[in-house]
């Protein structure tokens, strides 16, 4: 058990490392808007073009990325939305067999779903090396390739939760009644 919580805190520091990363997205995307905003005004102001597509595109990919790679340190955290009706009522031993139940039967296939489906759009993109039909546009290829990567980090989270679910379900882990899954 030792070997697969170790696993499990290699899996975690990754994801902690990528989330924090991620979070810093947010201020790198508010200063590109801004930018177009400023730039916009500022341009009809001197007559030049002090914007383009491929900034507003840019707060696309990073509100992407913000989604897809916060996701599985959401889940690392506890934060995703649930309907928690029984469950807050409900000792660690139980809690913890349903996480494992949930992540086995649905939000692993989910995932592998994504990825099977995604993988011949981005396949496809990259074999074309696929760019934005605006002028001045990003490709398209780097962004698609996001999919695949977050989904699978969210695979490798779920691994995570399930082995500490399990951990805690035989008592290798003590948790009390309030912490379960803090």
């Amino acid at each position: 058990m030792e070997n697969l919580l170790k696993v499990s805190r290699v899996i975690d520091a990754c994801n902690e490392i990528i989330g924090k990363v991620t979070s810093w997205l947010v201020l790198v995307m508010v200063i590109i808007g801004g930018w177009n905003v400023i730039g916009r005004y500022l341009g009809r102001l001197t007559g030049r073009s002090l914007s383009s597509n491929a900034y507003i595109e840019a707060q696309w990919y990073i509100f992407s990325l913000i989604f897809f790679f916060a996701a599985a340190y959401a889940l690392k955290h506890n934060e995703h939305v649930r309907v928690d009706v029984f469950y807050s009522r409900w000792n660690p031993r139980r809690k913890a067999v349903i996480e494992i139940l949930g992540t086995l039967f649905f939000l692993i296939p989910f995932c592998i779903l994504v990825i099977f489906y995604s993988w011949e759009a981005v396949v496809n993109s990259w074999s074309i090396w696929e760019g934005s039909s605006d002028p001045d546009g990003l490709p398209r290829y780097p962004i698609k390739t996001t999919i695949i990567i977050s989904f699978a980090l969210l695979i490798l989270q779920g691994i995570s939760q399930v082995i500490k679910n399990f951990a805690i379900f035989k008592g290798y882990i003590q948790v009390s009644e309030e912490h379960h899954n803090d």
